[in-house]
């Protein structure tokens, strides 16, 4: 039990006052638009946003089929706001998921599942036009078994990347691997199972080897994992999986904590129900994160206790599990006030008041589409981006392509979303849109 009846103030831990005065300034001084699950390394925009770069799915039937890179004028002073500006196909379809910037944001790494190849592109030479600069198509074999690319996460010079599967079982057991940014190879991280824990302390039940997220907190030098599902798993039909009772005891049930300098494991905790995004509070003194459950609809707080001990509580329900509203992507506010939460299987995003993280409370609920999958939230937390795929063989199938495949965007009113503007993403003949990241010229000028 903690020893005060403050529920913020058992989660405070004292920094030095280094690491809070640059904590402050990346929250402060600096930053007034950029999206607020980017990595604490990275360069941020300073401004208005000018792009959203959209990682997107080919789909067979809607254009060219092929995965690619889609560009969105979103500055409300250009003359093209709304609208696509630019859309670079890479060729095939590799179940196109999630991307990430550099630390020095001019290339942007993306991901295939399927493929296992990750798409590397310049986006500072033109940001209203990225080029496609390097393929790293050996990450299977130089990463010794790791498949499925899935978060592209700054380190500082570094690029470290989180795997969902393995090539010996296509399950659930994976790894880390670390590059260059120019894409060179570096090291494999096995996740902590039973049979080999690295020097990791199992806390409880599981120790799976299962994979998803990445985050660091860097004033406590820690890095966050949370866990999934294998290929065996994403790559299958929905409809099938969730009717195959074996298929549905192969996902996650764990988040490790690692040592943020070595890349070692030190402990595993408990967090049943597949745990999937990541998202670590802002402030100085916040040691905590949060995730989602898919399986069971939870909101979970990972934090540090007063003994500077990592643990993890379920601290809240999200809609009725009984109805697999299945939770995905979540969003923290950069003043750590709000969890922004997306359910995918009804389409709706969620707001939980978080000022109590131990309690937090729903304040807010939308549909956005017949589903819904990743938003982007800004800084300032005035604008809120909105895309649908989920994967390729778990979309829902309809007409009404406008909320089904789409892109929108909202202003956030403080109290509510007004919409702004929506790119159905069928009808433009660009296939599924998942992954959104931010772009300006600002960033290279």
């Amino acid at each position: 039990m903690f020893k005060t009846a403050n529920p913020l103030s058992r989660l405070l831990k004292p920094v030095t006052q280094v690491a809070a005065a640059a904590t402050l300034l990346l929250t402060t001084s600096l930053v007034h638009a950029d999206e607020t699950c980017m990595s604490p390394y990275m360069a941020k925009i300073a401004g208005q946003e000018d792009f959203v770069y959209v990682w997107t799915l080919g789909a067979e039937g809607v254009g060219d089929e092929q995965d690619k890179l889609v560009t969105i004028d979103v500055n409300p002073r250009s003359e093209n706001y709304g609208t696509v500006i630019n859309s670079l196909s890479v060729g095939g379809r590799n179940e196109a998921h999630h991307s990430g910037f550099t630390d020095d944001r001019k290339y942007l790494w993306a991901g295939g599942l399927d493929s296992n190849k990750i798409f590397i592109f310049d986006v500072h030479t033109d940001p209203a036009k990225p080029v496609l600069s390097n393929t790293i198509s050996e990450f299977v074999s130089e990463s010794g078994g790791v498949v499925g690319p899935h978060t592209t996460y700054a380190l500082p010079g570094r690029m470290l990347v989180t795997g969902l599967s393995n090539n010996k079982d296509h399950g659930g057991r994976t790894g880390m691997v670390e590059y260059t940014n120019d894409g060179k190879y570096i090291d494999t991280y096995w996740m902590p199972t039973d049979e080999d824990l690295g020097g990791a302390e199992k806390s409880g039940q599981f120790a799976d080897g299962y994979g998803y997220d990445v985050r660091a907190l860097t004033r406590r030098n820690v890095l966050i994992t949370s866990s999934f599902t294998g290929w065996n798993n994403y790559m299958m039909d929905l409809g099938k999986m969730m009717g195959d009772s074996e298929a549905m005891k192969r996902f996650g049930n764990t988040v490790v904590i690692w040592d943020l300098h070595t890349r070692k494991p030190k402990k595993v905790l408990d967090v049943p129900g597949a745990p999937l995004e990541l998202r670590c509070a802002w402030k100085p003194d916040n040691n905590y994160c949060f995730t989602t459950t898919a399986l069971t609809s939870e909101i979970w707080l990972i934090y540090e206790d007063e003994n500077d001990e990592w643990q993890a509580k379920s601290v809240a329900k999200i809609g009725d599990a009984s109805k697999i509203p299945l939770p995905v992507d979540i969003s923290i506010a950069a003043d750590d006030s709000k969890l922004w939460v997306n359910t995918w299987n009804d389409g709706s995003t969620r707001v939980f008041d978080i000022t109590d993280p131990f309690a937090p409370v729903e304040t807010y609920q939308k549909k956005i589409g017949a589903q819904v999958n990743m938003l982007s939230q800004s800084w300032n937390g005035k604008r809120v981006y909105y895309t649908s795929s989920l994967l390729a063989n778990w979309d829902k199938k309809g007409e009404d392509t406008a909320n089904l495949q789409y892109f929108k965007a909202y202003d956030w009113t403080g109290d509510a979303l007004a919409p702004k503007f929506s790119i159905d993403f069928i009808k433009e003949g660009l296939g599924f849109p998942h992954q959104m990241r931010f772009g300006a010229y600002s960033l290279y000028q």
